[in-house]
């Protein structure tokens, strides 16, 4: 569609020059081109010219990178076909000086106005190529990062499942029933760059409700969320990473504080809990990386990250939801 479209546009405007041009030399310049000089002859054989450039010349030269050589060609066609035209169609009998002065802007115009269009298009098709490889690029590079995140959550609501199983058996049904939403979540909902907040929210408070009973009695989660409306989106399993870190690397008999906050299109999610100082030397977790790059890929300038780990480990993220 987007070539057919490129086609047309290029056709129309290549109708309206040849339009304009006859039109200026019948009757803006008449003295030179209505009734003294055949000029209509001459446009066939100036057709033959710039169409020969267009399709074969420049192509042909600047894939090879020749333009010292094209420029050559493209000067001394404008100069033997200027001269063809006073001393064939014409008969003018004027000077070479005198000829190219009178007639030569009639076979360098459309020379370069279609030399500047055909680099215009082929700019632009350029252009689309690339933008058309990046989001190629951007669509496997997401599905990649994803495809980690993913089975580490699943991994963890399982370890939990397993152990209730054999600890809590009675307690087991309800985080079977919760898993399979996060399963649902993962495997269905997911896909998209972008899902409807609503569902993300509730697969973060299906995993957070695993992990306090995961935790209980050896960690105290307070969560908190102020949702003023959630008719946004957002980058799926975008959050949990943040999340899923605060339960992963807070100590033992400590407490970990998760808030999200969404008003007016701006969503503020904060984790913070305690960690050892020794484990800060260790590198940032697959997980923390694949949602940076993700954020810069999704939400470039859109959003903001810090992390302050000076008494506790406190990351706050803000995005700007559409």
């Amino acid at each position: 569609m987007e070539m057919i479209k490129k086609h047309i546009t290029e056709t129309i405007v290549h109708l309206l020059f040849w339009t304009l041009f006859c039109f200026i030399s019948l009757f803006v310049f008449s003295q030179y081109y209505w009734s003294e000089n055949p000029f209509l002859q001459y446009v066939f054989i100036l057709l033959i010219i710039v169409y020969t450039n267009h399709f074969f010349l420049l192509p042909f030269f600047v894939k090879r990178k020749w333009y010292l050589l094209y420029a050559i060609l493209f000067a001394s066609v404008s100069f033997f076909a200027t001269q063809f035209y006073c001393n064939v169609f014409t008969s003018c009998g004027c000077t070479i000086m005198k000829c190219l002065s009178n007639y030569l802007w009639q076979t360098i115009v459309p020379l370069i106005f279609f030399s500047f269009i055909w680099l215009l298009f082929k700019y632009l098709s350029k252009e689309e190529e690339i933008r058309k490889a990046q989001e190629e690029k951007t669509a496997m590079e997401l599905k990649f990062l994803k495809s980690q995140i993913n089975p580490h959550v699943l991994f963890n609501n399982l370890n939990t499942v397993y152990a209730y199983a054999i600890e809590k058996p009675e307690e087991t049904p309800d985080l079977i029933l919760k898993l399979s939403e996060n399963l649902k979540h993962v495997l269905y909902e997911s896909n998209a760059d972008y899902i409807p907040l609503e569902k993300e929210l509730n697969y973060i408070d299906n995993y957070i409700a695993f992990q306090k009973i995961r935790t209980e009695g050896i960690k105290k989660v307070y969560y908190k969320k102020s949702i003023h409306s959630s008719q946004y989106t957002i980058a799926p399993l975008l959050l949990i990473t943040l999340i899923e870190n605060a339960f992963k690397h807070s100590t033992i008999n400590s407490d970990i504080h998760i808030t999200i906050d969404v008003n007016e299109g701006n969503l503020i999610c904060t984790c913070e809990n305690e960690y050892k100082t020794s484990e800060d030397k260790v590198n940032q977790s697959i997980g923390l990386q694949n949602m940076e790059k993700r954020l810069h890929l999704l939400y470039e300038n859109r959003y903001s990250l810090k992390i302050d780990k000076s008494k506790t480990y406190f990351v706050s993220l803000k995005l700007k939801l559409v």
